[in-house]
């Protein structure tokens, strides 16, 4: 049997000592494989990251709502008047702020403000308009 040329690299006797890969090319394709995995686990990691924040936006967005709503179901005078409080929605305390600014003849425009308990940051705000009477 004639001697066979294992790829480029060297020669050998025998057409089975060809078979399976090289060192070089299996430390290749593990690298390759790591940085798959490393970038899978970052994105795995962005998306978990992503979800808290959109739970928390869309918690503070209904506490804001719910205080817009009682702002409207309440008597003119208590509407009108600046107001601030804690609630809790989904295990988690906030704090809102509401107040009253005059839009148009016989119209307020509410403004309510909520953030995290202990937070600075606002999260969500929401604007409505009522009649004064």
């Amino acid at each position: 049997m004639p001697p066979v040329w294992c790829g480029s690299m060297h020669r050998v006797d025998n057409q089975r000592a060809c078979a399976g890969f090289s060192l070089l090319e299996l430390m290749v394709a593990l690298a390759i494989f790591g940085m798959a995995v490393v970038g899978l686990l970052n994105l795995s990691g962005e998306s978990t990251r992503t979800a808290v924040v959109l739970e928390e936006r869309t918690l503070a967005a209904l506490v804001a709502e719910n205080q817009a709503i009682e702002a409207m179901l309440a008597p003119a005078n208590a509407a009108v008047a600046p107001a601030q409080g804690q609630d809790t929605l989904g295990g988690r305390r906030w704090d809102w702020q509401r107040q009253a600014v005059p839009a148009s003849a016989g119209m307020v425009r509410i403004e309510v403000r909520v953030r995290a308990a202990g937070q600075a940051q606002q999260i969500a705000s929401l604007s409505t308009l009522r009649s004064v009477q």
